[in-house]
């Protein structure tokens, strides 16, 4: 063959896209996409109502008290305690939201906008670590604040990040010197 012949194939291109394979291809991958979404959220709401016979968290009294200390920061989810991969989402527990940390004398007050909010009375907290992750979020050695306290007759733990992390001690102290101190009125 002669170079110009060559030249002439060169610059002949091929179709290079075949649509009605490609489109169906996109449609295949974004049904199988919704179907995944799908079964995530059907799987969430069968752990909620495995977790049905959890009693539903006290909302925050009109007067909880005086603070002892404030935090704001995000909550990260609530777990079976001792057990960090075991979310628990029952009463929206296992909703990830901004929070507002009260501790007073009567107890913790969760504010949580855009979630619902809880009370933790000072007899049902148990007690406070620092600690590494939760379930669905891992930070640092002693990024998260745990919080351990009884819901029923069910230990839980709730995980926060304070924004000035630098908070986090304080908090684990307070909250030990509370359930201390509260231990003898069980």
């Amino acid at each position: 063959m002669t170079p110009v012949i060559l030249l002439a194939a060169a610059r002949k291109s091929a179709e290079v896209t075949d649509w009605p394979a490609r489109i169906g291809w996109l449609v295949g991958l974004a049904l199988f996409v919704a179907l995944v979404y799908w079964l995530m959220r059907e799987g969430w709401k069968w752990r909620g109502t495995l977790q049905s016979d959890l009693p539903e968290p006290l909302a925050v009294p009109d007067e909880p008290g005086e603070a002892r200390l404030t935090m704001s920061g995000r909550y990260h989810g609530s777990t079976t305690a001792g057990q960090w991969l075991d979310r628990i989402v029952a009463h929206g527990l296992g909703t990830r939201s901004r929070a507002e940390l009260t501790l007073t004398d009567a107890g913790l007050e969760v504010e949580r906008p855009g979630a619902r909010d809880f009370f933790v009375p000072a007899a049902a907290l148990r007690g406070a670590r620092l600690d590494k992750g939760i379930a669905g979020k891992v930070l640092t050695e002693g990024g998260l604040l745990v919080v351990t306290w009884a819901l029923g007759d069910k230990l839980i733990d709730s995980g926060f990040r304070s924004d000035h992390a630098a908070e986090h001690p304080a908090w684990v102290d307070a909250l030990n010197q509370m359930t201390n101190d509260t231990e003898g009125a069980r």
